[in-house]
């Protein structure tokens, strides 16, 4: 089985020296990816640059990616090519940065122009934050045949809240099966489908649930 795993944060720059990020130290993606390829899977890591774990990667091939631009270009070569299964668990950043305006004056705004680095001689500085693409609802139409997998990780809320989203994603974005964590859902992991849900209450559960989903197509 060929199969993709992205795992850890997306940046979107301020300028040359600041950014914007999610908090994700890529582990979960590194281990599923680990565990793939030691069970004879042909694993491509995708794996955000900021990532901070510092396990070994053993997929066959691992690649860093940097923006969400970044990591979708990435994603999107791969159309095309032989893709059993993707495992989107990258903590995609959902905003990137727009105008960015100063005020030295109160109510005086000013539009910045893009910077190496904004000096803070500009005085306070008021960043419009836009939407950044959601990748995983494009990931259907690049990979018609793979078993598409996405990730549902919310901090706050209840956990049939959570579970409600993860259904959500599964009817907007056309995947098979999403995987629910996070503070608001508690302890464990839960695996969503159209069909079936499931808990699983540790990662190497979950990992041994997920190897087996795209034999079952």
């Amino acid at each position: 089985m060929n199969c993709i795993v992205t795992a850890g944060p997306t940046f979107e720059p301020l300028d040359d020296v600041r950014r914007l990020t999610n908090f994700s130290t890529g582990r979960l993606g590194t281990e599923l990816a680990n565990f793939l390829a030691a069970r004879g899977h042909r694993v491509t890591l995708l794996i955000g640059e900021t990532a901070t774990y510092a396990g070994q990667r053993r997929a066959q091939s691992v690649k860093m990616f940097s923006t969400t631009a970044d990591l979708r270009a990435r994603l999107k070569a791969f159309s095309g090519k032989k893709v059993d299964a993707i495992f989107h668990a990258a903590a995609v950043s959902d905003f990137a940065f727009g105008q960015i305006y100063s005020e030295k004056k109160p109510g005086e705004f000013t539009a910045l122009k893009a910077a190496n680095k904004i000096s803070t001689r500009q005085g306070n500085l008021f960043v419009e934050l836009v939407p950044t693409p959601k990748i995983i609802a494009e990931l259907r139409g690049w990979f018609p045949q793979a078993k598409i997998i996405g990730w549902k990780f919310e901090a706050d809320g209840t956990r049939a809240s959570v579970l409600c989203a993860a259904e959500k994603q599964l009817a907007d974005c056309a995947t098979d099966h999403c995987v629910a964590n996070g503070p608001a859902y508690g302890k464990g992991f839960h695996l969503v489908s159209a069909a079936a849900q499931k808990h699983l209450a540790s990662a190497e559960k979950l990992f041994a649930a997920l190897e087996k989903l795209p034999r079952c197509s």
